[in-house]
C-alpha cells in the first residue's frame, strides 16, 4: 500500500492472535464531561471491553493533586483552562504517569487529543517501544479564534501545522472520522494515509424506542411549537467554525411564518447570545428557538419534538450529534459537503443542499410527503446508522491496532 492511498478499515474482534489486547486511551476530557471526542472514547472503551479487551482510558482531573485510577479510568492532576471552556490541562511530562502506564504494559497506545495528556501518550509510546495510534478529530485551523487574535492566525497556523504534523509522522498509524483529516494532514505536509474510522453513535440511547413522546410533546408545547408546525434541529456547540450565523441568514430570506417551519439550536457556546441578537435583528425571533446547553440524556426527547435536523457547518468531521439525531430517525439537511461526502445519501437518510434557497426547497418537499412516505424516510435514516455502534467502532480499531503492532516489531512504522 503506497504512502498516499487512502485506507479504509473494517471487521476484527480480538485481533490475528486470538488473545486480548492491553490498549491505553488518552483524552483531555472524558465523561462526566460530554462533546464529540469524549462520546467517542466512550463508546471504543465500551466497544473494546465488549471485545475482551483490556481498556485504561488516561485523563484529566483539575480537582485531584496526584495520579489515580478510578474505573478502570487514570486521572491527571490539571489545571482548568477557562478560556477553552474549562477545559483540563495537564502536565505532558510526569514519572508517575510513566510508571502507571509501564505497570499496565499496553500493547497499544492511542491518543485522541494532542495537548497535555495526549503529549504524554505518545512519549510514553515511545518510552515503552509500543505502537501509537492517534485519531485526528478536530480541523483546528477552524479553531484558532478561541486563542489568538485574527491578525495572527495566519502565523499560528503554518506553528499549528507543524505541531500536528508531527505528531502524525510519530505515529505509527493515524485515523480519523472522515476525508477531511486526510485533506488536513495533507496540508501539514504529512505524506500519511488516514484510516476512515466512522464516528460512533449510541444506539440504545438513541433511538426512537427510547424517546419519552410525553416529554417530546411537552418539549413542542413549552416552546410553543404547533401540532401542524415542522421543526428542524442542529445541536452543537455554538462558536463561529459552527456556522450557525449561515442557517440564520438562509432562514430569514426564505422562511416565512406562514411557511410553518421553525428552527430550534440545541447548546450552548461563546456565540450564543450574539446568535439570539441575530435571529432577532433578522426578524425571525419568533421562529428561532435557543435552547441553550441541554444534557446529553435529554437530548432524545428533544429530537423526537422534531421532523429534521439542519446543518451549515464545515468544520465537522461526522459529527456524533447528527448521527444521534439520525438515530432518532432525523432526515438531515446538511449543505454540500465534498470532504464528508457520503455521510448524508440524498433521499436516503438525508438530503443535501447548496445554498439557502435549495435549503428551503427541501423543507418545502418534505412537508408535501404523505405521512407513508415520511415514515419510509425515517426507516431509510435510522436503518442507515445501524453500522456505527460501539462494537463495529471497536472492531475497525482492533484491526488498526493489528497493523500497528505488526509494523512496529516490523520496523515498518516510519513515514
Amino acid at each position: 500500500m503506497t504512502c498516499r492511498e487512502r485506507k479504509r478499515v473494517s471487521g476484527g474482534s480480538l485481533g490475528r492472535s486470538g488473545e486480548p489486547m492491553n490498549v491505553a486511551l488518552f483524552c483531555e476530557t472524558y465523561v462526566p464531561y460530554i462533546n464529540g471526542v469524549v462520546t467517542h472514547v466512550k463508546a471504543l472503551h465500551d466497544g473494546l471491553v465488549k471485545l475482551g479487551h483490556n481498556v485504561l482510558v488516561v485523563t484529566v482531573d483539575t480537582s485531584a493533586y496526584r495520579h489515580y485510577i478510578q474505573d478502570g479510568v487514570l486521572y491527571c492532576p490539571a489545571k482548568t483552562l477557562k478560556k477553552l471552556y474549562n477545559f483540563g490541562l495537564a502536565s505532558p511530562v510526569s514519572m508517575r504517569r510513566y510508571r502507571m502506564l509501564r505497570s499496565f504494559q499496553p500493547d497499544v497506545i492511542h491518543i485522541h487529543q494532542e495537548f497535555g495528556v495526549g503529549l504524554s501518550g505518545a512519549f510514553i509510546a515511545r518510552q515503552l517501544r509500543v505502537p501509537l495510534v492517534y485519531t485526528l478529530h478536530t480541523m483546528y485551523d477552524d479553531y484558532l479564534y478561541y486563542i489568538v487574535p485574527e491578525r495572527l492566525i495566519p502565523a499560528v497556523q503554518k506553528l499549528a501545522h507543524r505541531f500536528f504534523g508531527g505528531i502524525a509522522k510519530q505515529a505509527t498509524e493515524v485515523t480519523g472520522p472522515s476525508m477531511k483529516v486526510q485533506d488536513y494532514l495533507d496540508t501539514c505536509g504529512v505524506r500519511k494515509s488516514v484510516n476512515v474510522v466512522p464516528n460512533p453513535v449510541e444506539l440504545d440511547v438513541f433511538s426512537p424506542s427510547s424517546i419519552d413522546r410525553t416529554k417530546a410533546e411537552a418539549i413542542r408545547r413549552q416552546y410553543g411549537v404547533l401540532e401542524d408546525e415542522t421543526l428542524a434541529a442542529f445541536c452543537g456547540r455554538l462558536g463561529k467554525e459552527k456556522s450557525v450565523d449561515v442557517l440564520l441568514d438562509n432562514w430569514a430570506k426564505h422562511v416565512r411564518r406562514e411557511d410553518r417551519l421553525k428552527l430550534m439550536i440545541l447548546g450552548g457556546g461563546p456565540c450564543l447570545e450574539e446568535l439570539r441578537a441575530q435571529a432577532e435583528q433578522l426578524g425571525i425571533g419568533e421562529m428561532v428557538i435557543f435552547t441553550d446547553a441541554v444534557e446529553h440524556d435529554q437530548l432524545p426527547a428533544y429530537y423526537g419534538a422534531c421532523q429534521l435536523y439542519v446543518t451549515a457547518s464545515l468544520s465537522d468531521t461526522n459529527s456524533i450529534s447528527m448521527k444521534e439525531a439520525m438515530a432518532t430517525g432525523l432526515p438531515v439537511v446538511h449543505i454540500h459537503d465534498p470532504l464528508n461526502a457520503g455521510q448524508v445519501v440524498d433521499g436516503v437518510n438525508g438530503f443535501i443542499y447548496q445554498d439557502g434557497e435549495e435549503m428551503y426547497r427541501i423543507f418545502k418537499r418534505y412537508q408535501a410527503m404523505t405521512p407513508e412516505e415520511r415514515q419510509s424516510l425515517t426507516n431509510s435514516v435510522i436503518s442507515s446508522v445501524k453500522i456505527y455502534g460501539c462494537e463495529a467502532l471497536a472492531k475497525y480499531l482492533v484491526e488498526v491496532y493489528e497493523r500497528a503492532i505488526l509494523e512496529k516489531a516490523s520496523g515498518t512504522d516510519k513515514e
